[in-house]
């Protein structure tokens, strides 16, 4: 039943879009509201409140990068070994590694609470500009390129320096002032759900049918493979019971909406994400309890 909310919004968001019920302006503007603003007052607020342990998070974020590693590697073996062309590695790339926010701090709300929301924020802290790097590095054959896209990204992406800021605020010792606190909280509040309802409204299922056998076995790969691999991976570095589960949930999600407009930027093959991107939004629903039932 922890779906119910999200699987609910993500239909509105879809219906509203296919019905035009809120006009085409809307959802660029409340996307760009909710990814300069609201989101970024989420991640602070989390961020500048927990109690840091250096210790375990070290522990966390090197089972987080062994993964990431472990995937790129293997992609990046299986491109060779195949022939497959630019346009399309970094399709895949990114269908493997990026990871939908949205879902993933819902889900953390509804499962964890305000803990797994904070330990999910301190997670995307570190994976936002590593996985941003390695979906880069997939697209462009010149280093150059790499290079200057990927830090002109990393430095304007609010979500980064949203997660660096309230880290800084963390580690200060400051008190937030009562208005300010609540401010960010009402903000925050507002983030998930307008999130959630932009992911519905993002779905496109029309270009499924051309390639559908190759986004099946992506979609599969990625949300049963991946978080089972995530599970191991996590037992080696004899991570605590909840950072398990959360690592678990942070790879079990469907890849980001925003992979769309990477792969369009870079001239990748931008239908075929975005049937990824619709079918492991889709097939969520179906996996995930099925992979807590047999992890958990």
């Amino acid at each position: 039943m922890a779906l119910f909310p999200l699987v609910f919004l993500i239909g509105m968001g879809y219906v509203f879009k296919r019905t035009g019920f809120l006009q085409e302006a809307f959802w660029a503007n409340s996307e760009k509201l909710n990814y300069f603003i609201l989101f970024p007052a989420l991640l602070f607020s989390n961020l500048s409140s927990v109690k840091l342990d250096l210790g375990s998070m070290l522990m966390l974020y090197m089972a987080l990068i062994v993964v990431i590693i472990l995937i790129s590697v293997l992609l990046w073996a299986l491109k060779f070994y195949f022939h497959i062309p630019v346009h399309r590695f970094g399709v895949y790339i990114q269908s493997q590694i990026r990871f939908n926010t949205y879902i993933g701090l819902s889900l953390m709300s509804l499962m964890f609470g305000t803990t797994g929301m904070q330990l999910f924020s301190m997670i995307i802290a570190v994976a936002i500009p590593l996985v941003n790097i390695v979906s880069v590095c997939s697209f462009t054959q010149s280093a150059q390129g790499q290079l200057r896209f990927t830090l002109m990204s990393i430095v304007k992406n609010p979500l980064i320096a949203a997660c660096l800021l309230g880290i800084v605020f963390n580690c200060s010792g400051l008190l937030m002032p009562e208005g300010i606190s609540q401010l960010l909280k009402l903000l925050a509040s507002s983030s998930l759900p307008l999130g959630l309802i932009s992911v519905g409204a993002a779905l496109q299922f029309s270009q499924l049918k051309p390639d559908f056998g190759r986004v099946m076995l992506n979609s599969v790969s990625r949300l049963v493979g991946v978080p089972i691999l995530t599970y191991f991976v996590a037992q080696g570095f004899d991570l605590a019971p909840l950072h398990i589960a959360v690592l678990v949930v942070f790879f079990a999600l469907p890849t980001a909406s925003a992979s769309y407009i990477l792969t369009r930027y870079f001239q990748g093959d931008s239908q075929l994400m975005a049937a990824i991107i619709s079918l492991q939004t889709l097939l969520f629903a179906l996996s995930f309890p099925l992979l807590m039932q047999l992890l958990f």
